[in-house]
């Protein structure tokens, strides 16, 4: 399993996020600078450039038509896939945190931080889909300040008007976008800040990381925790591979608590557990700083991290990793 090595980037990763189809890599980091690479060859197609901070947050639509970023100058950007080009853009007091497309592509929602005597909020955004996405809306089509701890992460659920939310404190939460009442949390999901949530295909369960160390499946219905992974570094995020009973981890200290530099080179893996039995199946090494976000191919032929040291690995699964039985002996009826 050779990784291909993308070199786009002059800083760290925030976030990556392949296309519906999987043929497009999106990435974002703290150059400023949106990227967008072809996974089976690693070759850079473009940029999307004009943000003027650090980019925390992509999504890209199910169409690979409209990408959405979210930045520290304070703005959430819409692009045009094909051309670069930004079509629209929203300013707020704040940063932007982290954005998602809802299922249908018609809305967007986004947290901004919570800096400057400004609380935490969570807007959702009509996206309008007719003509060429220059004529949107300025204002939110709902908004709402999340009581307690900020939120970090978010995503739509399947039921509408629903999100789901990772917070601060290590809460998970159910919120309704529309009222901006809390329906359901887990105040003890995370005993220290979620720093990643990421949906199933069907969105019917997600997962997260923490810095408690602990990644974790929640149903998304009810928030019961299904599955938990219990590691022995902070992790930053946690994917999910589509067609195998696996969970994909990475993390690792920051470099201030790194103290033995030298022997760590290329020694911040990802790690692969099992889903199901709980179990950490094995280790991919090869970043030079801790993995700061992980995305899996919709089809699951191959997986990407970014991590703190500007570099994104995208690995293509080996032919042994498809003709593995994670289950033993069995054939599984899908």
């Amino acid at each position: 399993m050779r990784p291909i090595l993308l070199q786009g980037h002059e800083r760290s990763l925030t976030q990556i996020k392949f296309n519906a189809e999987g043929d497009l890599l999106f990435s974002c980091s703290k150059d400023h600078v949106i990227n967008v690479w072809y996974t089976h060859n690693g070759e850079r197609l473009g940029t999307y450039d004009g943000n003027n901070g650090t980019v925390w947050t992509v999504d890209v639509d199910s169409e690979s038509r409209f990408l959405v970023s979210g930045a520290a100058d304070n703005t959430l950007r819409l692009w045009s896939v094909a051309t670069g080009k930004c079509l629209y853009m929203w300013e707020f007091p704040t940063a932007v945190k982290r954005v998602a497309f809802n299922e249908d592509d018609t809305k967007v929602v986004c947290i901004t931080e919570q800096r400057m005597g400004h609380q935490c909020a969570i807007r959702v955004f009509n996206i309008n889909r007719e003509g060429d996405g220059t004529d949107q809306s300025e204002e939110p089509l709902y908004f709402f300040n999340p009581i307690g701890s900020k939120a970090t992460v978010c995503a739509f659920t399947l039921t509408p008007n629903v999100v789901i939310t990772g917070h601060e404190s290590g809460k998970v939460a159910l919120f309704n976008v529309k009222t901006g009442e809390e329906i359901e949390n887990n105040e003890r999901a995370h005993s220290d800040v979620v720093t990643d949530l990421q949906l199933s295909k069907d969105r019917t369960y997600c997962v997260t990381s923490s810095k408690d160390k602990i990644a974790r499946i929640h149903d998304t219905k009810n928030l019961m925790i299904i599955k938990t992974y219990t590691t022995e570094t902070p992790l930053n995020s946690a994917a999910l591979t589509p067609t195998k009973p696996y969970v994909l981890l990475g993390g690792g200290q920051d470099a201030m608590k790194v103290t033995t530099t030298s022997l760590r080179q290329g020694k911040f893996e990802t790690r692969f557990w099992h889903k199901v039995y709980e179990e950490e199946v094995g280790r991919v090494k090869g970043h030079f700083g801790p993995i700061n976000t992980i995305a899996v191919h919709p089809a699951g032929t191959c997986y990407a991290s970014g991590g703190e040291d500007g570099f994104i690995r995208v690995h293509h699964f080996d032919d042994s990793y498809f003709k593995a039985q994670p289950y033993g002996a069995v054939d599984i009826e899908d």
